[in-house]
């Protein structure tokens, strides 16, 4: 088989400026963000234009990109307040913007004619015709909807030159056509195509018969409800040979809303996944299950492979819990490493004791393990406790940790 030469991009999530330069940091291509409004994902911190301003700037210095996501489906308040908006972000270079509207489109094209646009998975792109048409109109990417299989996306690689292709391949799904949702705003009045949601496909459901009112009745057999529409979350990490293969140009995970450790954790994963395929020939690439043991340490919940080689069967859903599996906390975040006093200066995140064996996750390399044996407070007395979030301890270690790295601890 014919080696594909051209790496596809690390696309990972960007909840605030912290998270961004974590992001980049540990691997990533390309971030995306959200502005204060026009994103559907309120519950992240989001951007002001000055922090958009100083995150491009950050990504630029590095050689990566920036997109500004603005992908809700608007009503005519949104579209009177989008030109408002995009003049905010006259002399920022963003490398692309987000958008799932035709209204918004033009819009843009004509506030910013020379920034690339992006058709986001909310304009639910699930064939060919459809990916040309936004093609043809001007859109430099398509970012298609996470219902299609590998299959499907290759005859689109196929059929559609000139087109770059962008892919869901790690997080949270959602129950409805790629988060075109209206569960939210029927049940709870939040809107979860105008960046509102609020997750009822995660609630607890029973059913209730007429004449019986407060008498619930299972819709699974199980005494504790069903959580009916509770999807697994997304991993694709054990096949980045195969996306590659299938044409996908951007490798996108999900979880704006996630922690900066979740962000580390993931982006460090897939960018070892796509570096050990393009190292390798392809009839020897071997994916280290090693990986899939990293991406389980971050809040979580079963992983499945979603739609991409199939359509999904009756195992795809979380039937008994919503819950996410947390085996690993992250405790803290290193700030500095004296290489004369051997000690590492911690911001503290959870609480730790001397005697644990803690996981150094370090933007370069493989994690390391240590058994934490002295420790300071920010005065240089010895503690047995770090008890005080956003406190600084200082750990001693003979490893030279980088800024960043993450200390994580297992349950």
């Amino acid at each position: 088989m014919e080696k594909i030469t051209k790496k596809p991009e690390l696309l990972a999530p960007a909840g605030n400026l912290a998270k961004l330069k974590t992001a980049i940091t540990y691997g990533a291509d390309a971030v995306y963000i959200g502005g204060e409004e026009f994103s559907l994902r309120t519950a992240a911190d989001n951007f002001t234009a000055a922090e958009i301003a100083e995150g491009v700037k950050y990504a630029h210095e590095r050689g990566k990109k920036v997109y500004l996501t603005a992908n809700i489906i608007p009503h005519n308040s949104d579209i009177a307040e989008y030109g408002g908006f995009l003049k905010e972000l006259e002399g920022i270079d963003i490398d692309a913007v987000i958008l799932s509207d035709s209204g918004m489109f033009a819009m843009t094209r004509e506030f910013m004619p020379n920034t690339d646009i992006h058709i986001s998975t909310q304009a639910n792109i699930v064939n060919w015709k459809s990916a040309e048409m936004w093609r043809d109109m001007g859109a430099a990417r398509v970012i298609l909807a996470r219902e299609l299989s590998l299959g499907e996306i290759r005859e689109i690689r196929d059929r559609v030159p000139g087109l770059e292709i962008e892919a869901f391949v790690h997080g949270a799904m959602c129950i409805s056509y790629s988060g075109r949702c209206l569960l939210s705003n029927y049940m709870a009045g939040r809107d979860g195509n105008r960046g509102e949601c609020a997750h009822p496909c995660r609630w607890k459901y029973f059913l209730m018969e007429q004449q019986r009112p407060g008498e619930y009745m299972p819709v699974f057999e199980n005494e504790r409800g069903t959580f009916i529409y509770n999807s697994k979350d997304l991993c694709m990490l054990p096949h980045v040979d195969k996306l590659v293969e299938a044409g996908v140009d951007s490798f996108k995970i999900e979880g704006r809303v996630k922690s900066e450790f979740y962000v580390a954790t993931v982006v460090k994963a897939y960018r070892r996944a796509i570096d050990d395929y393009f190292a390798a020939a392809p009839e020897e690439y071997k994916f280290d299950e090693s990986l899939m043991d990293e991406v389980k340490k971050v809040s979580h919940r079963d992983y499945t492979t979603g739609f991409f080689f199939g359509k999904p069967g009756g195992t795809e859903q979380h039937y008994e819990s919503s819950s996410y599996i947390r085996d690993y906390d992250m405790v803290g975040v290193v700030e500095s490493y004296d290489k004369k006093t051997c000690m590492a200066k911690v911001i503290q995140k959870n609480r730790f004791f001397k005697g644990d064996e803690v996981e150094f996750l370090r933007p370069y390399g493989d994690f390391s393990k240590q058994v934490i044996e002295y420790m300071t407070d920010e005065n240089g007395i010895e503690i047995e406790v770090a008890n005080h979030p956003q406190s600084t301890v200082f750990i001693k270690t003979e490893l030279e940790l980088e800024p960043e790295t993450f200390i994580r601890k297992k349950k």
